[in-house]
């Protein structure tokens, strides 16, 4: 068997945003995938994902039948013959490691499911959404349903408040532009829940609300609106506000060593960067007008360029 292949997905805007109805831009990065497979391979890797689909196949018995139902005589027959996720996406990174893998299951097994290939409306946009939030909650405890719908679906998704998402057309690549956003990797694993559990904790500051809606949500909406209408110039500027209200207000979501590049790039005006998923480790992600002098001012870390102006 050779499943389907399943994308990781970076979301360029939105991030902690999203909760508070920000918008949120979410585009399918392919340099990462995943698929199902039962070739008998008995590695320690595919015994480990083996059993970690078992326990994730109870968790989904658990599930409200009229959200969405599976097939789980060939679930459980397929997971008795040793079947495992084959992913070369990073966990921990905010690429959407298990939204991949919720996509491939849901894909596979789901009951009626909604086929890419339909006229897929708002209504159906949001009911994927709201079942792959289900089923993704057993790895991240709350789950917006985003990563394994833009997984699913493999089209950049435009989030404008928690029930009114639409697929989307963002400008196309620039090859040779100078422009770019780059993923930095910072050599940590970051973990979701306690990430998300720090945020939540702020929200019951006066301040910090205050700060979220007046600034952060300001900034993540008019960074998504320039992104998509071209408007690199303001898109650069947004940029550069999100940047620093990210590094005033959501330190621990950084890592330490982090800190001082991203003041240099805020200082220097070289590149900025923002939280790629929810920090804690993973991917940075930085937006520059000049990629070559980001990589000379950023020499000590190895950029992946995601997307080009």
């Amino acid at each position: 068997m050779k499943g389907p292949l399943f994308y990781s997905k970076i979301l360029l805007f939105g991030e902690y945003g999203i909760i508070k109805d920000s918008k949120g831009l979410s585009i399918p990065y392919n340099f990462y995938k995943g698929a199902l497979k039962s070739d008998g391979n008995s590695s320690d890797e595919a015994l480990k994902s083996n059993s970690s689909l078992k326990r994730f196949a109870q968790h989904l018995q658990s599930l409200d039948n009229s959200l969405v139902s599976f097939d789980f005589e060939s679930m459980n027959r397929d997971l008795e013959n040793g079947m495992y996720f084959d992913s070369s996406i990073p966990q921990g990174y905010g690429v959407g490691s298990s939204g991949a893998l919720v996509a491939a299951i849901y894909d596979k097994y789901a009951h009626e499911k909604i086929t890419v290939l339909e006229n897929l409306t708002r209504e159906k946009l949001v009911q994927l959404k709201a079942i792959f939030g289900a089923m993704e909650s057993f790895f991240h405890g709350k789950s917006s349903g985003l990563d394994p719908l833009n997984s699913y679906l493999s089209i950049p998704i435009l989030i404008n408040s928690q029930d009114n998402i639409e697929a989307t057309g963002i400008p196309s690549q620039s090859v040779d532009g100078k422009g770019a956003v780059f993923l930095i990797d910072s050599g940590i694993v970051g973990e979701t829940a306690p990430m998300v559990n720090i945020f939540m904790e702020n929200l019951k500051d006066v301040g910090f609300r205050k700060m979220l809606k007046n600034e952060f949500v300001k900034y993540t909406d008019a960074c998504v609106e320039n992104f998509l209408g071209g408007d690199l110039k303001s898109l650069f500027s947004n940029t550069k506000k999100l940047s620093k209200v990210v590094l005033n207000n959501f330190k621990p979501m950084i890592p330490e060593q982090f800190h001082g590049i991203w003041q240099k790039g805020l200082d220097s005006g070289d590149y900025y960067l923002k939280l790629c998923g929810s920090g804690g480790g993973g991917y940075i992600l930085g937006f520059t007008e000049d990629l070559d002098k980001a990589k000379d001012s950023l020499k000590d870390y190895k950029l992946e360029v995601v997307y080009q102006f």
